[in-house]
């Protein structure tokens, strides 16, 4: 067979067209730091039990549904439901969590482009869920007159958007706040990345704890056996651009730098930035260490790995059987009590106060007078950087710290003041977590123990 008859058979296939990129991240300039409000965001999301005293409780209350009937007090079926519900002590009663009572606002955001041409929009990215939603032109023009700060997306302007005729989503929480709407398919841009007909959720209803946050949507990065789609869940972004063949077949992963947020104008803490089908080698090299991997369980859908035991100042707590997730959209680490406590046990003049819902320690407290914490990450400990310990201001003369309690919940919740001390790589291809030691933010402490 001849070149030319060769290259017009079918034995030939032109080889997919493959690419990388690194995106970097914006600070959210509208973010305002409260402890507080980002653990009750966190109460929202997880619909955790809290096990330390504080205003903001899981509550009980009775939910009508069914026909109702004007002849009687209660109509329909009676169910108990369980929600989140702010207590003032002052009046002893018990009442709705407002909006302004949830820290919605992300930290990070990044700018990714929808439909052709492409409308850009900044989005959270969130691997502690699997959903890609966004603000859209389906949004009653009240809420959307209210909001005037996003960007919204208009499936009409875009000439490669369809519609996926009997989809929808809806993200709900314990409080009763959601999001939801109808389904399309869009390409997306990331970063130079173009992913052909990826879904995406449009909103048609958010809430008033939703259409707070500055954001104008989210990009899941968990797995897609918690996508919300019904009646047939999505494709997230990362797996289509695995079944695409966007990104090599060597590489079908993603990695996560966060940067220092009071840092931010330095070049070596401040860059924050993900990248899809490579490795930054940079980063690893300047760690001097090489990157450290755990298998994962992803039957929750999570980032999930093994996680027994902690150290503070060099001490092992034992955590038997003890499993974490690492969830770029949560800005707190959230772990059990009794390590909790241990943490603020080593800092003086910390203590738990109930009015800010979190542990507190006085904010003239010196670096070099905080513990050294690490968590382990399967096997190996990686270390919290100092800065991070102390998260946002709480009372006069006290700062929030960035660790807290997770409540009822079973496992940990690494978020950003954990995962700012590594830089982190989410192996879809392996299912497997890698971590490395991010060198610059830990020299001038003591070495993370092994």
């Amino acid at each position: 067979m001849s070149i030319i008859k060769f290259f017009k058979s079918k034995l030939y296939r032109k080889p997919p067209t493959m690419t990388t990129t690194k995106i970097k991240l914006i600070p959210n300039p509208h973010y305002q730091k409260s402890g507080t409000k980002s653990y009750v965001h966190l109460m929202r999301k997880y619909g955790f039990h809290p096990t330390k005293e504080g205003p903001f409780i899981i509550g009980t209350v009775m939910q009508q549904t069914g026909r109702q009937y004007t002849d009687k007090p209660i109509g329909g079926r009676v169910h108990a439901r369980q929600v989140l519900q702010k207590r003032s002590v002052d009046a002893n009663e018990v009442g709705q969590v407002g909006a302004d009572d949830v820290q919605n606002d992300s930290m990070y955001l990044a700018q990714i482009g929808i439909g052709t041409p492409a409308q850009n929009l900044n989005l959270d990215f969130d691997t502690g869920s699997a959903d890609l939603w966004v603000w859209s032109t389906k949004l009653p023009s009240a809420t959307l007159s209210a909001n005037k700060n996003h960007t919204v997306f208009d499936p009409s302007k875009s000439t490669s958007f369809k519609n996926k005729d009997g989809s929808t989503w809806k993200i709900s929480y314990g409080d009763g706040s959601s999001a939801s709407g109808t389904v399309g398919n869009d390409d997306v841009n990331i970063g130079g990345v173009v992913i052909k007909g990826q879904a995406i959720e449009l909103a048609d209803t958010l809430s008033a704890q939703f259409a707070s946050g500055a954001g104008d949507g989210l990009l899941g990065l968990a797995f897609g056996n918690i996508n919300t789609v019904q009646p047939t869940a999505v494709k997230t972004p990362v797996e289509n651009m695995i079944s695409q063949a966007d990104i090599p077949k060597t590489a079908e992963l993603f990695t996560a730098k966060l940067g220092s947020w009071r840092d931010a104008d330095e070049p070596d803490k401040g860059e924050s930035f993900y990248t899809f089908g490579f490795i930054d080698q940079e980063t690893v090299k300047a760690s001097g260490e090489d990157i450290y991997y755990t298998p994962i369980d992803k039957s929750q859908g999570f980032w999930m790995f093994d996680s027994t035991s902690a150290t503070v100042n060099g001490k092992s707590i034992a955590r038997a059987g003890n499993k974490a997730i690492a969830d770029t959209g949560t800005t707190l680490a959230l772990i059990d009590d009794s390590t909790c406590k241990a943490i603020y046990d080593a800092i003086e003049g910390a203590y738990y106060d109930n009015d800010s819902q979190g542990y507190i320690y006085p904010t003239n407290t010196a670096l070099d007078k905080l513990p050294v914490v690490s968590f382990a990450v399967g096997d190996k400990q990686f270390v919290v950087q100092k800065e991070d310990l102390g998260f946002a201001e709480a009372k006069s003369g006290y700062v929030y710290g960035g660790i807290q309690s997770r409540g009822s919940m079973d496992m940990d919740i690494l978020g950003d003041t954990f995962l700012k001390g590594i830089y982190a790589i989410f192996d879809v291809g392996n299912t497997r977590f890698g971590a490395v030691q991010r060198k610059e933010l830990h020299q001038n402490l003591s070495a993370p123990p092994q």
